[in-house]
This record gives structure tokens, C-alpha cells and sequence, in this order.
């Protein structure tokens, strides 16, 4: 076997399991502990795992507990970000009735939205008023207004989003990991998220690579909810369980 195809079959075997011990793997794929030992190292150096003794498992993950501005959010990873968003808008027909969530990557889709035919249903109000500069019908959920991310959350905007069907969803998200799922920073914003997915003919999860590995206090949606555009998935047993379209910066 190939050290390339041995090395991604330790990926794959790691991603969904967890864990592994050096003995486990060497017999699985018929190499010797001393090659497998070598091969942890590698791929440790490149942080796709996490070298413990005896073995290897899923790299630290991250947990975060706060958020931060739309206005801040928007300044990090601003390319790979940008070059999600142009990906994102282009998916997007005259015909098409679209949601898309509040966010900091849903945002930087409207400056790719122009004088488009589509109707667009949101509950971001920074994406609501891009959207009207650009001469798009726009419909904006009711409900409650949250300060930072500038969203509108909460039971009423969840109950008025019932009543809509959408040919597409755009959704961001905090954290993605393969256990997880797409996670949120609250309860009230993870409510649209879900809702807006179970309400979609087709949902996307929009996403920098610094979003995987990390996850947040509440989970939205599984990973199979839906197909992540992002411009590099550095978790395979993500990339193995759903649709991911990588898009160069």
C-alpha cells in the first residue's frame, strides 16, 4: 500500500472511531508498528491528529462561548470568506425562493446578489438592507432583534419561518464537527437554522476552514443536513458523511 492511501485510510479510520492505538492500526492495514509510528508523526506535524502514547485520536477541539460582532466576524479570514460567498450567490436563480441566515459570510453574498429575480426571505438585517440596495425583493422574519450578530431570533421568527418552503437555504455557522454537527453560540438562533434546513429543498452550510474542529454551546443541524461550501475541509470523516465543495480563495 501506498504511504499516501495508508496514511488517508489512518485519517478516515481515526475520524471514525476517534482513537486509535499504533498495534490496532498496524494490523488493520498490514504495515509494521515502526511505519505506523512514523506515519502518527506526519500526520500529527500537520495537526490532522493529535500523537498520544500508544496511538493517536481527533485533534483538541476548540469551544467557543462567545460572539462576536457582525462587524468583526466579517475582517476574519475576509478572502476565504469572500470567495465562499461569490461560490454561494452564483447557486442562486431568478426563480428561486431563498432563505438566508444572518451571518457574517450570508452577508458578504449580497454584494454577488444584483437586481436578482429571486425572492429572499431573512433574518439578518444587515443582509435585508444589502439586499434592497441591490434592488432584490426581500422579506424580513419579526421576532426578536439579538445586539450582536444583528439577528432576528427567537419563538416568533421560528413560527414565521414555518410557514415558508425555500428551493434554497444558506446557513452559517460557529463550529462544525463531524460529532457535534453545525453548532451555534444559542438556542434562538439555532432554532432558524434548523428550521430554515427542514424547510429547504436544498441547504448549504457556509463556512471558512477555521470553523472546523471548534463547536459552540448548541447544535443546529448534523453534518448530513446539508452540503458545506468552504474554501478547504480539513476534517475527513466530515468530507466522508456529506456533500463538501471546496472553493479557492
Amino acid at each position: 500500500m501506498l504511504t499516501f492511501d495508508r496514511r488517508n485510510k489512518i485519517l478516515e479510520y481515526i475520524a471514525e472511531n476517534g482513537a486509535a492505538g499504533v498495534a490496532e492500526l498496524s494490523n488493520m492495514l498490514g504495515a509494521s508498528e515502526s511505519t505506523i509510528r512514523r506515519d502518527l508523526s506526519e500526520l500529527s506535524k500537520t495537526g490532522k491528529l493529535d500523537k498520544v502514547h500508544g496511538g493517536a485520536m481527533l485533534p483538541s477541539l476548540e469551544f467557543i462561548n462567545r460572539e462576536d460582532s457582525i462587524n468583526i466576524k466579517v475582517q476574519k479570514n475576509y478572502e476565504e470568506k469572500l470567495a465562499v460567498a461569490e461560490y454561494a450567490a452564483s447557486l442562486i436563480n431568478d426563480s428561486d425562493y431563498v432563505f438566508l441566515d444572518a451571518g457574517s459570510t450570508t452577508f458578504l453574498m449580497t454584494r454577488f446578489i444584483s437586481a436578482s429575480k429571486a425572492t429572499f426571505i431573512t433574518n439578518g438585517i444587515a443582509q435585508a438592507q444589502e439586499l434592497i440596495k441591490n434592488g432584490c425583493r426581500v422579506l424580513v422574519l419579526g421576532g426578536e432583534l439579538k445586539d450582536t450578530t444583528e439577528a432576528i431570533v427567537g419563538s416568533t421568527a421560528a413560527k414565521n419561518l414555518q410557514k415558508y418552503n425555500f428551493s434554497k437555504a444558506f446557513i452559517g455557522a460557529n463550529g462544525i464537527t463531524l460529532k457535534q454537527g453545525i453548532t451555534t453560540t444559542d438556542t434562538s438562533e439555532a432554532i432558524i437554522k434548523a428550521v430554515a434546513v427542514e424547510h429547504s429543498f436544498s441547504s448549504f452550510i457556509l463556512a471558512d476552514s477555521s470553523k472546523f474542529g471548534k463547536v459552540s454551546a448548541v447544535t443546529a443541524v448534523p453534518v448530513d443536513a446539508a452540503c458545506i461550501i468552504c474554501d478547504k475541509c480539513p476534517d475527513e470523516g466530515v468530507r466522508k458523511k456529506t456533500i463538501v465543495k471546496e472553493v479557492k480563495a
